[in-house]
């Protein structure tokens, strides 16, 4: 059986956490099938670590913790 599944971009921000000034990323899109595989393609493509993730209720975004070395990155990804 072939199931087709609808791939809808994603935009992702981040913000580092670890310096004084919360150093902006800038906008990444992706295309994924949901926000999860939309982070875990980001986090794949930066070498990174992802530590949590979170979709609050009634929420269209979702909220991610990153790391990469000794840098933290507090990530939103939302429908594009």
């Amino acid at each position: 059986m072939n199931i087709w599944r609808r791939r809808l971009q994603y935009t992702i921000e981040a913000r580092e956490l670890t310096t004084p000034r919360s150093a902006f990323d800038g906008h990444t899109i992706v295309e994924a099938s949901n926000e999860n595989d939309a982070i875990t393609q980001y986090v794949r493509q930066r070498d990174a670590e992802l530590v949590s993730i979170t979709t609050p209720p009634n929420s269209t975004e979702s909220i991610a913790t990153v790391k990469k070395e000794e840098t933290i990155l507090l990530v939103r990804v939302y429908a594009a």
